[in-house]
């Protein structure tokens, strides 16, 4: 979508860049460790007798990797670089932007220790314990601020559809 006096080098592309390759890794991590629990399936010895390497330890890990790591890497990416182009502005405060980007990054990581290791709620889809949900929570808030705070200085008036 090409916006008559946009610059496109006023845009913060490099957040949007950093969570897209981030979507790419994240996938291919996810969908790997989908493989080797489909596997282990058939062949239960895969998991080496190791228990951080077996099913019920690896699969909230790839449900986590696949919907959170891979997804919201993802939707970070397209809101961001959306949100700029029908607003015709940068992002709203790039610190806090990169901070979404490094905050989401650590979750994840702390996502990939501690469900393996065991330490989950036990909860379908809401394992990850009390700590990594305040940082998601701090995280989720820093997003608002940086994606509504892009709304609220855009230099257009109609507020698009697509945010």
């Amino acid at each position: 979508m090409a916006f008559p006096n946009s610059q496109a080098t006023t845009f913060n592309d490099k957040v949007v860049r950093q969570f897209a390759i981030m979507t790419v890794v994240w996938g291919v991590v996810g969908m790997l460790v989908g493989v080797i629990i489909a596997s282990q399936l058939a062949w239960p010895e895969l998991n080496f007798g190791i228990s951080f390497l077996s099913f019920g330890r690896l699969r909230p890990l790839h449900t986590n990797a696949v919907i959170f790591a891979f997804g919201g890497c993802a939707l970070f990416a397209t809101s961001y670089y959306c949100v700029q182009r029908t607003c015709q502005v940068r992002l709203f405060g790039d610190k806090l932007a990169a901070f979404t980007f490094w905050g989401w990054q650590a979750i994840i990581l702390m996502a990939a220790v501690s469900l393996p290791l065991g330490y989950t709620t036990g909860k379908e889809y809401a394992e990850l314990e009390w700590p990594v949900d305040i940082l998601i929570t701090l995280v989720w808030v820093a997003y608002a601020i940086v994606f509504f705070g892009t709304i609220g200085t855009r230099k257009v008036r109609h507020i698009y559809v697509a945010n």
